[in-house]
C-alpha cells in the first residue's frame, strides 16, 4: 500500500514523460509493441552437439531462458513493471512457462515460476528448469499455482469474478504477500511458450492486463529461409522468435540495445556458461529513502 510491494521497489528519477505514461496508456494491452527476430539455429545446433559430446545436454528452451535470464541481468531496466501508475524495478528475474504433463490434447497443464538471481550460468539455469519440469510431469502432482486456480475454481461461477476482482484489488494496491505472488505466473519478468515442441508456429502473445509481466516470448518451429552467407543467398534455418512488450517501463533505445545483446547471446550459448559475477543495478528507492545504484 502507499506505494510499496512484496515484489518491486518504486523507482525514481523518471524521465517526466515516462512517469506519464502509465496514466496515458492504463492498461498493459494498450502499451504492447511486438517485434520478431528470426534466429539462426546453426550457432545453437552446433553448440548442442559439442556439449552432448562432453555429456551436457541442452535443448532451444533452456538456451532462450537463459539468454532472457542474462539479458536482463545486463539490462535491468528490462525488470521493471508497472502496477497504479507507478513504475517498480522487480526484486529478482521471475521467468513463467508452460509445461504439458502429457501429450494430449486432453492433459493439463503445469504453469511454472522460477526466481533468478541473474549471477546463474548456463547449467544452473538449465539444472533448475530440468528439476523443476521433472517434479511436475506426473498427473497427479499439483504445484501451489495449480491448487490456488483448483481453489477458485470450486466456488459458484458468479463468485469467481468477485474473488478474481477481489485479488486484482489487493495487487492493486500492494496487498498481496510475498508468498501469494508467488503463485501467480503473471507476475513475472516475462513468461515463455514454446511452441516449437509441440512442432507449432510461434504467435503474438499479448502481455496480461492482469499481473506485471513485462515481456512475452514465443518460440516456434524452425524452418528454412533465405539467407546470405559470403556473398550469396543460401537457406539457413530459422527460429522464429516473436515478443511482445509493454513498452511504458523503457524506452526504445533501451529496448533495441537490450534485444541486441540477447540475440548476440543466443547467436554464442557458450558465453553464458560462466556466472555473472558483477550486476548492474537499476536505480530505486527504498523504504523511503532514497538509493542509487550504479546504472
Amino acid at each position: 500500500m502507499f506505494g510499496f510491494r512484496a515484489d518491486g521497489k518504486k523507482v525514481k528519477d523518471l524521465d517526466p514523460i515516462q512517469r506519464m505514461m502509465p496514466h496515458i496508456m492504463n492498461y498493459r494491452a494498450d502499451a504492447q509493441n511486438a517485434t520478431s527476430y528470426d534466429c539462426p539455429c546453426e550457432p545453437i545446433d552446433e553448440f548442442i552437439k559439442k556439449e552432448y559430446e562432453n555429456g551436457e545436454k541442452y535443448n532451444y528452451m533452456h538456451i532462450l531462458i537463459a539468454a532472457i535470464i542474462r539479458g536482463t541481468a545486463l539490462n535491468p531496466r528490462l525488470n521493471r513493471f508497472i502496477c497504479n501508475g507507478r513504475i517498480y524495478a522487480r526484486n529478482c528475474i521471475q521467468i513463467s512457462f508452460l509445461v504439458k504433463k502429457v501429450l494430449s490434447q486432453d492433459a493439463a497443464d503445469a504453469t511454472i515460476k522460477l526466481d533468478f538471481t541473474g549471477h546463474e550460468s548456463l547449467p544452473e539455469i538449465r539444472d533448475k528448469i530440468n528439476a523443476v519440469i521433472q517434479k511436475n510431469l506426473t498427473v497427479e502432482t499439483k504445484n501451489g499455482t495449480d491448487t490456488m486456480a483448483r481453489i477458485f475454481s470450486l466456488v459458484p461461477n458468479f463468485m469467481i469474478g468477485t474473488l478474481v476482482g477481489l485479488l486484482k484489488f489487493a495487487d492493486l494496491h500492494g496487498l498481496l504477500p510475498k508468498a501469494v505472488l508467488d503463485l501467480l505466473p503473471f507476475h513475472c519478468t516475462a513468461f515463455v511458450t514454446n511452441l516449437k515442441s509441440i512442432k507449432g508456429p510461434s504467435i503474438y502473445h499479448h502481455v496480461y492486463n492482469f499481473g506485471n509481466t513485462g515481456m512475452f516470448f514465443s518460440m516456434g518451429k524452425e524452418s528454412l529461409k533465405p539467407v546470405v552467407r559470403n556473398g550469396e543467398i543460401v537457406p539457413g534455418k530459422m527460429l522464429p522468435i516473436q515478443i511482445v512488450m509493454d513498452e511504458r517501463f523503457c524506452d526504445g533505445f533501451y529496448f533495441v540495445n537490450a534485444f541486441r545483446q540477447l540475440t548476440a547471446l543466443l547467436a554464442d550459448p557458450a558465453q553464458m556458461k560462466e556466472r555473472l559475477e558483477e550486476l548492474p543495478q537499476d536505480t530505486v528507492v527504498q523504504h523511503g529513502f532514497s538509493k542509487k545504484k550504479k546504472a
